[in-house]
């Protein structure tokens, strides 16, 4: 089990669970980053659709994604719902689960090298990691690009800083991730196509790409070494796009997903 650096999770946040039980009412799931916890999802919020059997949406030892309702720990559960997450950050965080578990695997084996357990590393370095870098991986990624000095600085151990980063520089390459937006711009004047063109060269770079799906919608892929790099680059490439097709009498908006 991935363990995370806080008790509970929030309100909004996205947790990766495993169903174990399943009734007519809704389904309850072991949370994988919170020991001794599970999300209940009620039938309502399984799908957006009506639901005549659950069983048909869920099912026992099944992997999920859900988005957190509410948080009841006196219950010692949280009300979860999978109707309310699109495919893409459904996808992202079950990718972002199975990284830490990656990372988790490289800690227990960074500690094995000091002759600790997994729990002497979450312990001693693992949630100090955590809190620093956001999750593990971070900090092993951050050991593998930069060095021992990365993890002294937030003061780290040398014994375990030089173990952590020897097993992150065997095992970690720097990973790309690529995403997809679109935007729908209409330019109004006489030149209209040439002010369209401008504006979508003007966001290629290293990195972004952009394509034509069919006037007036063109396609963003933004290729970077992680999501939350490529989601901003995403969004600024849009934004100035769009804001050169508004300077020049013309209108424009963006969709993270192509409707159909």
């Amino acid at each position: 089990m991935v363990r995370m650096s806080k008790e509970w999770p929030e309100e909004g946040d996205l947790i990766v669970g495993t169903v174990h039980k399943v009734l007519g009412y809704g389904a309850f799931a072991k949370l994988e980053e919170y020991e001794g916890k599970e999300a209940f999802i009620h039938i309502s919020e399984v799908s957006s659709g009506w639901v005549k059997n659950i069983r048909d949406y869920v099912r026992e030892n099944q992997k999920i994604v859900a988005r957190v309702l509410r948080v009841n720990p006196k219950k010692g559960h949280v009300d979860a719902s999978l109707k309310r997450i699109r495919e893409d950050q459904r996808t992202r965080r079950i990718q972002q689960w199975k990284i830490e578990q990656k990372a988790e695997k490289l800690l227990e084996i960074s500690a094995k090298s000091l002759n600790k357990t997994l729990d002497d590393a979450y312990d001693e370095v693992g949630y100090i990691i955590m809190d620093e870098f956001g999750d593990l991986y971070g900090g092993f990624e951050s050991a593998s690009d930069d060095g021992v000095q990365v993890l002294l600085d937030i003061d780290i151990s040398e014994d375990w800083a030089n173990a952590i980063t020897d097993v992150a520089k065997k095992n970690i390459s720097t990973p790309e991730v690529q995403i997809t937006g679109y935007v729908n711009i209409t330019s109004y004047r006489e030149n209209g196509v040439e002010i369209i063109r401008e504006s979508l060269q003007s966001i290629e770079q290293d990195g972004v790409e952009v394509q034509c799906v069919g006037a007036p919608k063109y396609r963003i892929m933004v290729t970077a070494r992680d999501y939350p790099t490529a989601e901003k680059i995403l969004k600024e490439s849009a934004d100035t796009c769009i804001g050169m097709i508004e300077e020049n009498d013309g209108e424009g908006f963006f969709q993270r997903e192509l409707e159909e």
